[in-house]
């Protein structure tokens, strides 16, 4: 039996213990001991990005916004989307999760880091969000925690709030879409998001492609389109009598 390695960790400002791992050729990521991402169960990472930019394959010039890094297969695959003159930011709040892409995991997607449509921010993803609205994004991507409820980080409840709605609306174009994702149905969350005036689709994803259950969930949110301006009434004629 090949070995379980420990590659790397590190502590998240809310003190718990981030590692990385690899087995027999697969990646693991875990916070305190749990396991929050594999490179064997991709398919709801992907189907995020899809979801999200599925309208922005011939967009001259699209934005979008990738909250947490991860493994690198969210960003695989929305630059497997969006043109060559696409603009995305990854917004990754640990450093050292992108030091791991680059150190250990370029064979798996840490090169696309080196990509030139792409700019990393080692910050928390609001503080892009909330700078997002003087250069509007066409798509916001958010997998940053388990989910609405299920925070990875205490200060991520800061995104699933009415306010933090209405800043990811603000950084959207009309007709921007923002997707979420979560590890569970959360029924409550998508009502939130429709009250908050989101055109609201939620998906079933599967962990990977062979699993029998729709584990997950993905809450696409859309911003109302831009109106097309009226024609101008028609002008009277004057009639001299």
């Amino acid at each position: 039996m090949k070995p379980f390695h420990t590659l790397a960790e590190t502590i998240t400002p809310d003190g718990a213990r981030f590692t990385l791992h690899e087995h027999d050729g697969d990646y693991f990521m875990k916070l305190n001991g749990r396991q929050l991402m594999c490179s064997t169960s991709t398919a709801s990472e992907i189907l995020l990005a899809k979801l999200a930019c599925e309208n922005l394959s011939r967009h001259p010039h699209p934005r979008v916004l990738i909250g947490g890094l991860g493994l690198g297969f969210s960003l695989k695959a929305v630059l497997s989307i969006v043109g060559k003159k696409a603009e995305v930011h990854v917004s990754e709040i640990l450093p050292e999760v992108v030091d791991w892409n680059r150190q250990f995991l370029m064979k798996l997607n840490g090169a696309l880091l080196n990509d030139h449509r792409v700019q990393v921010f080692t910050e928390d993803v609001i503080g892009l969000i909330r700078r997002g609205q003087n250069a509007r994004y066409d798509a916001i991507l958010l997998d940053v925690d388990n989910g609405p409820t299920s925070f990875v980080q205490a200060r991520n409840s800061r995104l699933y709030s009415r306010r933090g709605f209405n800043r990811i609306a603000a950084a959207l174009q009309p007709g921007g879409r923002v997707a979420f994702w979560s590890a569970t149905d959360e029924e409550s969350f998508g009502e939130a998001l429709t009250r908050a005036g989101f055109r609201v689709h939620v998906v079933e994803a599967k962990s990977h492609e062979r699993a029998k259950r729709f584990e997950h969930r993905i809450y696409v949110g859309e911003t109302k389109p831009r109106q097309r301006e009226l024609a101008p009434p028609p002008l009277k004629e004057n009639i001299v009598p």
